[in-house]
């Protein structure tokens, strides 16, 4: 069977929208109904209905859950309107998210209204690090990926530095399941959940680890470069397509790539400043990279390209998230996303 990806590139002209005045939509969960959940840098969800109106909806502690740490209920509180950052976000079984705070460095539960409660925010007596990405799998497991335990977590991105690592939530037990490497960002499963794929955005590169179970629960083996070494950009966002193509964004060269089950890559949107992405990742490349290098490095669409959904009725349609945009770009694939574990019709 012919791979559908093959010869295919994003149609610009067919590109449309949805949201308006949206704040780091960074990551987006669909549902079947058309509804869109996207996380929003004013700290908390923005929910987009099919017929495209909107609410956002902010984190609110749940005082039943406060802190023993916190003096007072307006302590805990203060947590949700100065220092929340969603990045990641997933569902869980009973329709809550879970949410990756990269702000709060906690893993957090969020009710439909924003009722939020911190699940965890510390692994082995310490402090977890700079949480990126949660992801639920279909025997109710929690992985969540952490870039860097660095202070602050930009002396990581910009340098190398190779302390990311995935834990796993499991029984009510967080621990970790592997560890080294390179700013760690969003993780899949493959269609079986025989092998999980993890973004390495400074390697920048993906690899792979073959799931199995260990004597404390799920463990994680046999890691392996899957596609190029280098990407010629960092990963940022992956998916998987029905056909096992793994779909990633490249964040600030703004481009869209696939890689085939085999590895190759493919180039399916460039959106990217070519001057910009040239000297951003020559900089990168000698360790010498600046902010204003990273700020001017950035596409038109969905500037600072975060992460791919498939969402619509046949799962067809493509939502494209990202750090600096106000809106979210959609376009047709000619093949389905593979279904979440949410995704039940």
């Amino acid at each position: 069977m012919a791979n559908p990806l093959q010869g295919f590139s994003v149609d610009r002209d067919r590109i449309k929208a949805i949201g308006h005045g949206l704040q780091r939509p960074e990551c987006i969960l669909a549902e079947p109904d058309g509804t869109l959940w996207a996380a929003d840098a004013r700290g908390g969800v923005t929910r987009i209905a099919a017929d495209g109106s909107q609410r956002f909806i902010g984190q609110k502690a749940d005082a039943r859950f406060a802190s023993a740490a916190a003096a007072t209920s307006e302590d805990v509180e203060r947590k949700f309107t100065t220092g929340t950052l969603p990045s990641g976000l997933a569902f869980a079984a009973n329709g809550d998210l879970l949410i990756s705070n990269f702000g709060t460095d906690c893993l957090e539960l969020m009710t439909r209204e924003g009722v939020t409660r911190t699940l965890v925010d510390r692994i082995d007596g310490q402090p977890i690090g700079k949480v990126n990405f949660v992801l639920r799998d279909s025997k109710d497991r929690v992985w969540i990926t952490v870039s860097t335990r660095v202070n602050p977590w930009t002396a990581a991105a910009s340098s190398r530095v190779r302390d990311g690592y995935i834990a796993v939530l499991e029984r009510g037990v967080l621990r970790v399941v592997a560890e080294g490497f390179y700013f760690t960002n969003e993780i899949r499963l493959d269609a079986r959940e025989e092998w999980l794929y993890i973004v390495e955005t400074t390697g920048p590169h993906i690899t792979r680890m073959r799931v199995r179970e260990g004597a404390q629960g799920v463990a994680l083996s046999d890691r392996e470069l899957f596609g190029p070494a280098h990407l010629g950009g960092f990963p940022d966002g992956i998916a998987f397509d029905a056909f096992g193509n793994l779909w990633c964004t490249l964040v600030m060269v703004d481009q869209l790539i696939a890689l085939t089950p085999q590895g190759d890559k493919l180039l399916l949107l460039d959106d990217g400043n070519p001057a910009a992405s040239k000297n951003l990742l020559s900089h990168m490349a000698a360790g010498t990279v600046t902010p204003d290098d990273m700020l001017k490095a950035r596409g038109t669409l969905a500037p600072w390209m975060a992460s791919i959904t498939f969402g619509g009725p046949d799962l067809r349609t493509v939502y494209v998230g990202s750090l600096m945009g106000t809106t979210i770009p959609y376009f047709t694939s000619p093949v389905a996303g593979l279904p979440m574990v949410h995704w039940k019709t």
